[in-house]
């Protein structure tokens, strides 16, 4: 697509970075990041990042020989951002941003906190790349997807992590269009009306399966563009199948070239590492009383409800969200202005996330995975909920697990494990799942040597699970392991 003058990108308006810095800027994918544009009749590259503590910034990439002094970004004011336009410049362009810390005098190479699309991993570079070209075929979708999603209707939801879901001969990853010829079938086949990716947002380490996020607007090169993962998502929509999106707000890695300490300062995470720092997984945690990070974080959700077609989001890790003493011994955390351990910022964060969604994309839902007893999480913000549209069933999905790994001749004792009478369902709307997407968490399932056995101990738990489904009135989410004997 060629680029235009009515492009809004090309500039930014002093209302625009007013409601960037005051936290409700929620299409800040509109203008943050690198944009194709025309600016005064030059086509080119316009870039913009928030780097406040910036001494100086510059635009470094594979177009200038990584020369900091050949392309210098100049300050927009008060409101920490810096913008550089590059004529000439077009898709494909690798870049970083290159910043000099006002305190320290260090140099700094980043990545584009907005980027659109990244060097295929171990490489970090970001990617040019417009997501605005792609002609959508999926308008009969979109038309029922309000009915499709609804509290009333039917849902059996199937977690896929892309990357090993099924592979080829030579045990290739299946690119995004391969998927899209084989798994939007295998799901009509089987019965499921939803898809739930794991975190295909951009990450550098595959071990964390998507889970530690570096890219929060970029679908993973590791499969293809970001087209790719449109032709993925619009197959399984024609298909009749939505598409759920497991999105990770609540920590980020501390790769150095990623968001940590991004100006030389801790501009996403807090400085403290009695808040800051995530101890079981060693990431930052964010830093939510920040108003510019949340028009960050909600302007990430919408982006994948906007352009990608998404026809939900599941917000994983709520529980680390909510408490500050999350994991951590006592003494080890800094309480609240009331001196208790709810995470004030982060629930009004969550809280203005999903009445941002539901507002900007009714007819989508939010899960939360929350693992605590904390109440009203699948209640509206008006009546003083959280707001998700369903809570993941955590509970029951640990119970029956534990059940169904115990030698059959032991199961008698522990009946309670396996009780479908869950007073819980009664008051919260819940989405059962079946198995955990761990190993660890289903390794008595995997433990059977016998074949025929392995696969009868997986054909029990998900036969309980549409027991409890039908008397529970809960939806259902399958993870997608695929067993078969031999």
């Amino acid at each position: 697509m060629a680029p235009s003058e009515k492009n809004s990108a090309a500039t930014i308006t002093d209302y625009d970075l007013h409601l960037f810095n005051e936290g409700s800027f929620f299409r800040a994918y509109e203008k943050m990041g690198a944009h194709v544009c025309l600016r005064d009749g030059q086509a080119g590259v316009v870039f913009r990042v928030w780097a406040p503590d910036a001494q100086s910034a510059a635009v470094i990439g594979d177009f200038n020989g990584w020369n900091w002094d050949a392309h210098p970004m100049r300050s927009l004011g008060g409101s920490g951002v810096w913008e550089a336009f590059i004529p000439g410049l077009g898709q494909g362009a690798l870049y970083k941003f290159g910043f000099r810390s006002r305190g320290t005098g260090q140099a700094l190479e980043k990545v584009d906190p907005y980027a659109t699309h990244f060097e295929m991993r171990p490489k970090t570079a970001c990617v040019v790349w417009p997501v605005d070209d792609y002609a959508w075929a999926d308008g009969a979708w979109m038309a029922e997807r309000a009915r499709r999603n609804a509290h009333d209707a039917p849902m059996s939801i199937y977690e896929v992590h892309l990357g090993s879901w099924r592979r080829t001969e030579d045990s290739r990853w299946l690119t995004y269009r391969d998927l899209a010829d084989a798994l939007p079938t295998y799901c009509r086949e089987m019965g499921f009306t939803h898809v739930e990716f794991l975190p295909i947002t951009e990450h550098p380490f595959d071990g964390s399966w998507g889970y530690q996020t570096i890219g929060y607007f970029a679908p993973t090169s590791r499969f293809g563009t970001p087209q790719d993962f449109m032709v993925l998502v619009d197959k399984l929509h024609q298909a009749g199948v939505g598409v759920i999106l497991d999105w990770v707000p609540a920590h980020f890695p501390r790769d150095a070239h990623g968001l940590g300490e991004f100006d030389g300062t801790h501009l996403y995470e807090h400085a403290d590492p009695r808040q800051g720092v995530h101890q079981d997984w060693d990431t930052y945690i964010f830093n939510y009383g920040r108003d510019e990070l949340r028009s960050y974080l909600i302007s990430s959700a919408l982006y994948w409800l906007d352009k990608f077609h998404l026809d939900g989001l599941r917000v994983d890790a709520v529980a680390s969200m909510l408490y500050l003493d999350y994991s951590r011994e006592g003494g080890d955390w800094v309480p609240n202005k009331y001196g208790g351990r709810e995470n004030l910022e982060a629930i009004e964060f969550i809280k203005r996330f999903n009445a941002t969604v539901y507002s900007e994309f009714p007819g989508t839902v939010t899960f939360a995975e929350e693992s605590t007893a904390w109440p009203m999480v699948s209640r509206p913000t008006y009546l003083g909920g959280l707001g998700f549209g369903m809570k993941w069933n955590m509970g029951w999905m640990h119970d029956i697990l534990k059940y169904f790994s115990m030698d059959p001749i032991y199961r008698k004792y522990s009946p309670q494990l396996a009780d479908l009478r869950d007073a819980l369902h009664l008051s919260r709307e819940f989405r059962a799942a079946v198995f955990a997407r761990r190993s660890r968490s289903h390794e008595g399932l995997d433990a059977a040597q016998d074949a025929g056995r392995r696969v009868a101990e997986v054909r029990e738990p998900a036969s309980a699970v549409w027991v409890h489904v039908r008397l529970s009135g809960q939806k259902a989410a399958v993870h997608g392991q695929r067993v078969r004997p031999g």
